[in-house]
């Protein structure tokens, strides 16, 4: 395909010009002053509450006037990744966008179309006259990805909605109408660091080209976590020799699987020839476990300079830690209709150590809720046996099934006459802002979906063009239902 070829044109415009404007979570401000002159512009009733959300209203065209207003929803944030050795800054650079046979991807970053591409079809929609609705209104929330602060500061009253279509779904043809809630925990090691001791032998070991992904949708698909591998090989190699970290530094986001990670160790200079020996097996033997899910993952080995070391006794904790807290799928659901849907898991996410304290972040997820506290309190107790300070936010709420929704049926009949097949109506194992409208207003009726993206969260993240056109024709014709 050529740009030429972008169906719908409108909305890959819009898209372009999103993925020009900076918008890192919690680094919305450009968006913002962009939506609200957009709608401004347009003579269209333009809001911003206190949480920094946009909300822009359109009156319903001539004889659709009696239609229950709908509210569309996006964020307008986006995940801030890139290749190791790709020169960009989140901060200042426009998204370099390219196209490969049906697919759009970015150069070298993540492509932002969780959720610019829903940014997009919003203004699309309030930039078009010729479409046929009944009052709408496009509500653009700040900070999905790392907080959902947000949908978490949307007060009761500001949107209008009886409906509202949530445009963050990943797989076209999907109408996703329940998902997971999700809480974050940070686990601090604090210490006074030690001098370099030039009697020891320091190694830089590093992992690298993981496939990474979303921490809710990839949770079970045999995803390598660079922070569970490089803390297996360190916990192992500790029970054969005396082994000291420096430093570990590994995963960027919260709701991401941690793709890379490079760690800084010494040992006794007469064991660095064993040290490289048992690394090389290492790598082979998971590069064995994974043959099927990660090809491209490298597992590199340097001499490094000294440095200051983290205290034996911490650094022992820190390693036990990390091997012994729960990452991956926790169990599946228990109802016959959803047994292929994840209930409960944990991904351990990041770690970053600094002069004095390593922490560690790992967020849990649960459609059930009294499971998601039983998978918190697992990940904390871990923690703290190894005396780490332990802190969880409050998290985010599950979404519960509407079993009469309307709008369901509505959206699953005008599928049908528009693709001569049914879409499939799910719950996701991802947090969606949809729990937290839940709780502000509770007789809402939602649904999300969205077109099909793949690798999100990743500088592979990829959004098939020809599903933007067919999430399109399915959103005007449930306007025009």
């Amino acid at each position: 395909m050529t740009t030429n070829e972008l169906r719908p044109a409108l909305v890959f415009e819009h898209f372009a010009k999103i993925n020009g404007i900076p918008r890192p979570s919690k680094h919305e401000e450009k968006m913002i002053d962009y939506l609200v002159k957009f709608g401004k512009s347009r003579a269209l009733e333009t809001l911003t509450d206190a949480a920094g959300n946009v909300l822009i209203r359109k009156p319903a065209t001539r004889g659709f006037e009696d239609r229950p207003c709908i509210t569309l929803q996006s964020h307008m944030d986006m995940v801030c990744d890139k290749l190791v050795d790709k020169d960009f800054d989140f901060m200042t650079d426009p998204i370099e966008t390219y196209i490969d046979g049906e697919w759009l991807k970015a150069r070298g970053t993540t492509l932002g179309a969780d959720d610019g591409i829903g940014c997009a079809i919003e203004l699309a929609l309030l930039d078009d006259d010729s479409i046929e609705h009944g009052p709408i209104e496009c509500l653009f929330t700040r900070d999905e990805e790392t907080g959902l602060t947000g949908a978490e500061g949307l007060k009761s009253g500001f949107i209008n909605g009886k409906w509202l279509i949530n445009l963050d779904s990943e797989d076209e043809g999907q109408i996703f109408v329940s998902c997971a809630g999700g809480r974050t925990t940070t686990a601090r090691f604090s210490f006074e660091q030690e001098p370099a001791k030039e009697d020891l032998f320091y190694i830089a070991l590093q992992i690298k080209g993981l496939f990474g992904g979303h921490s809710g949708d990839d949770i079970n698909k045999k995803r390598a976590n660079a922070i569970k591998l490089m803390a297996r090989f360190l916990c192992e190699e500790s029970e054969r020799l005396p082994l000291r970290l420096a430093s570990w530094d590994s995963g960027r986001m919260h709701n991401a699987i941690p793709r890379d990670g490079r760690a800084i160790i010494a040992v006794p200079g007469d064991k660095k020839e064993q040290v490289r020996a048992d690394w090389n097996t290492f790598a082979a033997k998971v590069e064995d476990e994974f043959h099927a899910s990660e090809q491209g993952m490298e597992f590199l080995l340097e001499s490094s300079a000294p440095q200051p070391l983290i205290p034996e006794a911490v650094s022992e904790k820190i390693i036990l830690a990390l091997q012994a807290v729960d990452n991956g799928v926790f169990a599946m659901c228990q109802d016959k209709d959803l047994e292929w849907l994840v209930e409960t898991s944990s991904n351990v996410a990041s770690i970053i150590t600094t002069a004095n304290e390593a922490t560690v972040v790992a967020s849990q997820r649960s459609n059930v809720t009294s499971c998601l506290d039983n998978m918190c309190a697992t990940v904390k107790a871990a923690f703290v046996l190894a005396g780490a300070e332990v802190t969880q936010g409050d998290g985010y709420p599950a979404w519960k099934m509407n079993p009469n929704s309307e709008l369901t049926k509505i959206a699953v009949a005008t599928y049908r006459e528009l693709f001569g097949k049914d879409p499939l109506v799910l719950g996701i194992h991802a947090g969606l802002e949809c729990g937290l409208f839940s709780e502000r207003y509770p007789e809402l009726d939602m649904i999300s979906f969205g077109p099909t993206l793949r690798n999100v969260h990743t500088p592979e993240e990829m959004l098939l063009i020809p599903t933007v056109e067919m999430v399109w024709k399915h959103l005007l014709a449930i306007l025009r239902y």
